[in-house]
């Protein structure tokens, strides 16, 4: 039998890799939760001092830098899989080309319950990695400071361009279809929102794509550099980068701050809020690596891992129960309750999604949105039952 079709297992996956990608789930969750406050009718919220830190904290650690950091894994995630696929001797272009399709289409799906979906995004700028994927560091660490050093530039210009734009989220018209309670009305207003609110809207369909593609070569540059297995001996430069980064975000956030309300001429020009979700992403992250290596919180990393391994599984359903708890084929929550309702409903179910992993991959290999998408990329069913002392007695008495 050969192995040319087996994938990474389990256990050889980096665990530090799991653990930001658990992290980084987190911070998906209370923003796509938070979101539902902009579904209806606008109205003016009277948030209360808690509220208003929550925000705060949403904003200054969360907002921006999960999706960068998703972002960021998964352009490592694709640089793993495609030298796996070469060394195996298999097509790396027609191999991730197909899993990119399938991606894409896993992303209508999800679409048709949130409009916030990334994975279509993911699918599109894949397959666009694939003209990358031979890139030396010394390429893909000028395309990534490119990127980076020019967005500030380009946002402001972006925003002068001007598309037909169609009021989804607060018009009543279409807030109709999201609270009917029935499922196609439901389909239709997140379709419609997601082309509208992201797909045509110049702001996410260039900027936002261009710091995407940005953060995936900077993951692809470090897997060349095996930057995550060499944490330990990186140390020193960690704890550097964490310190920059941070006096850099808090830097920028006060800059920014004061800039936009005395609205100071350079914003026409120049917007450095990129700058601050990236620094701010790169300390988050710097920092969890340095508590990693120093064996800080190993519990709390342990179950971040188990959700980080089942990543896909568990965004997907985070936004299917999001979708039954707001709108009207569910409860019809919408923008009824406060901040704060919103921020620890997505903090207790990404808990419970902890738990739910943990005892999940105790019996099962993979996450069952992992397995399906896996399976198809291969074309071949994989094991996805874990096998119990009994079972591998039984395979021995066989042989």
């Amino acid at each position: 039998m050969t192995n040319s079709h087996i994938p990474v297992e389990q256990t050889k996956r980096t665990p530090i890799v799991d653990i930001l990608r658990g992290w980084a789930l987190l911070g998906v969750a209370i923003g796509n939760y938070v979101g539902f406050l902009h579904i209806g009718v606008k109205k003016k919220f009277d948030h209360g001092f808690f509220s208003e830190l929550l925000i705060f904290i949403n904003r200054f650690f969360l907002a921006g830098k999960s999706w960068t950091l998703l972002t960021v894994l998964f352009g490592f995630g694709f640089a793993v899989l495609i030298e796996n696929i070469a060394a195996k001797g298999k097509n790396p272009i027609a191999f991730f080309s197909w899993r990119m399709l399938l991606l894409l289409v896993l992303a209508f799906i999800h679409s048709c319950f949130w409009f916030g979906d990334i994975l279509r995004d993911y699918a599109v700028l894949g397959l666009l990695m694939l003209f990358f994927y031979k890139s030396s560091i010394k390429t893909l660490t000028i395309l990534c400071s490119t990127i980076f050093l020019l967005i500030p530039f380009i946002v402001p210009h972006v925003s002068l361009l001007s598309t037909e734009r169609i009021e989804i989220l607060n018009n009543p018209k279409y807030l109709k279809l999201f609270m009917s309670g029935n499922w196609l009305d439901f389909f239709e207003f997140n379709l419609l929102a997601t082309f509208y609110d992201q797909i045509i809207i110049p702001g996410f369909k260039i900027s936002a794509h261009l710091v995407m593609l940005g953060c995936m070569f900077l993951g692809v540059l470090l897997y060349k550099i095996n930057f995550f297995n060499r944490l330990t001996e990186l140390k020193k430069l960690l704890k550097n980068i964490c310190l920059a980064t941070f006096v850099i975000a808090i830097v920028l956030s006060v800059g920014l701050y004061f800039a936009t309300e005395s609205k100071a001429a350079f914003l026409d020009f120049f917007v450095p809020a990129y700058w601050l979700i990236l620094s701010m992403m790169v300390f988050i992250s710097t920092g969890i690596c340095l508590l990693f290596i120093n064996n800080k919180l190993k519990t709390v990393f342990n179950y971040f891992s188990y959700g980080g391994k089942m990543t896909l599984t568990n965004y997907i359903t985070q936004n299917i129960l999001g979708a039954l708890i707001f709108s009207g084929i569910g409860l019809g929550i919408t923008n009824t309750m406060p901040y704060w309702f919103y921020f620890f409903l997505a903090l207790f179910i990404f808990i419970l999604q902890l738990f739910i992993s943990k005892w999940w991959l105790s019996k099962f290999n993979y996450g069952p949105i992992e397995w399906l998408w896996r399976s198809a990329s291969y074309r071949k069913v994989f094991p996805f039952k874990k096998k119990t002392s009994a079972d591998v007695i039984a395979e021995i008495k066989i042989v």
